[in-house]
């Protein structure tokens, strides 16, 4: 029995529309959300991101779509206008905001603090869209924005949402681990809020009918354990003052100790904590392992293979370490963004007006 022509129609509208979605970055980072919407056959075609080491990395990478000024360097959010830079409408916009503001760890001003307030800039950009906003939002922040200072900062984001065309309510926010979705042995929880415009979809409702993954990780394909690391300064001198703390400690085979300022912790055999943006800076949040040779902290490449990124993946060699670390502990997991994406895209392709 043949094909209707019908549903053979139908099907090339279908594949048609889902081949030319695009999506637009703010705070864009290095491109972790980038990078997993492109798995999932949506390319970014505009990126807003205002730290300079942050576009090296993107651009050598993904190639020129930070927006820059007349002098060439990134613009920040406030300086963006739609119409002034030109920014053509996309079906998606992504951004994973500051945190810093909502998190448990930083100092919980919410929206009184400045970082917090570039949420504001979001909403602002949607807005001159017009009636050409994006079809649909996805933010990213820590966990605690949903239920820090009673649950009035999750309140404000979700009314300013609304106001600015979008279905969204309590069911639209999710907290997804890597670690439970995605073969990346790093625990990272964090919030994923996904909005629907409101002259595009008849409701707000999304399915993350995501498989979970085997908890059976194998750290060895991620980091070397084997000692033939050449560089040197990964590794810390039994005289330093932490080496006594991280060595009486003790680890089990293939794990990973995080120092804390004066605590280590260790999540256990094959489970990586929480990559943080200051692992690069001091004691601090700092991972180590110890491998043949010695006790050493993670590699900055090897950290990004602990994210998630794809293995090509590169710093431009004008980026100290230390920026490093910062990039990918600011970054999200692309693998788990890719699941994210493809969930958008099924949500567009089927129900879009």
């Amino acid at each position: 029995m043949g094909t209707r022509p019908g549903k053979s129609l139908l099907n090339s509208k279908m594949e048609k529309k889902q081949d030319t979605l695009k999506a637009g970055a703010l705070f864009a980072g290095i491109g972790g959300f980038c990078v997993g919407f492109q798995q999932s056959s949506i390319p970014t075609v505009w990126a807003i991101e205002n730290d300079l080491a942050a576009v090296e990395t993107y651009s050598a990478n993904l190639g020129k779509k930070v927006l820059l000024d007349d002098a060439g360097l990134p613009k920040s959010i406030k300086d963006i206008s739609i119409e002034k830079d030109g920014l053509c409408p996309v079906d998606v916009l992504h951004a994973g905001f500051p945190c810093q503001s909502f998190s448990v760890a930083g100092e919980r001003k919410g929206f009184d603090d400045p970082r917090g307030q570039l949420f504001y800039e979001i909403i602002r950009l949607v807005k001159e869209f017009g009636e050409a906003r994006p079809s649909v939002l996805l933010l990213e922040n820590s966990p605690n924005l949903r239920i820090g200072e009673g649950g009035s900062w999750f309140i404000e984001l979700t009314n300013q949402i609304k106001k600015a065309g979008y279905w969204f309510r309590e069911n639209n926010a999710f907290e997804l681990d890597s670690f439970d979705y995605t073969y990346v042995p790093q625990r990272r929880k964090r919030l994923f809020m996904v909005a629907f415009a409101t002259n595009r979809f008849r409701n707000g409702k999304i399915s993350l009918n995501f498989s979970l993954a085997s908890s059976q990780k194998d750290l060895s394909e991620f980091i070397n354990f084997d000692g033939s690391l050449e560089d040197d300064s990964y590794y810390l001198d039994p005289d330093n003052k932490y080496y006594k703390m991280l060595t009486e400690k003790g680890s089990t085979p293939r794990s990973i100790l995080q120092l804390r300022k004066y605590e280590v912790r260790d999540k256990g055999e094959n489970v990586v904590p929480t990559l943080t943006a200051n692992m690069g800076q001091g004691g601090h949040n700092v991972p180590f392992l110890m491998d043949s040779k010695g006790l050493r902290k993670l590699t900055e490449y090897e950290c990004l293979k602990l994210q998630g990124f794809p293995i090509d993946y590169k710093f431009p060699e004008g980026v100290p370490r230390a920026k490093r670390y910062q990039q990918v502990g600011n970054s999200v997991v692309p693998p788990l963004i890719a699941l994210l994406a493809g969930a958008i895209k099924e949500k567009i392709v089927q129900e879009r007006i």
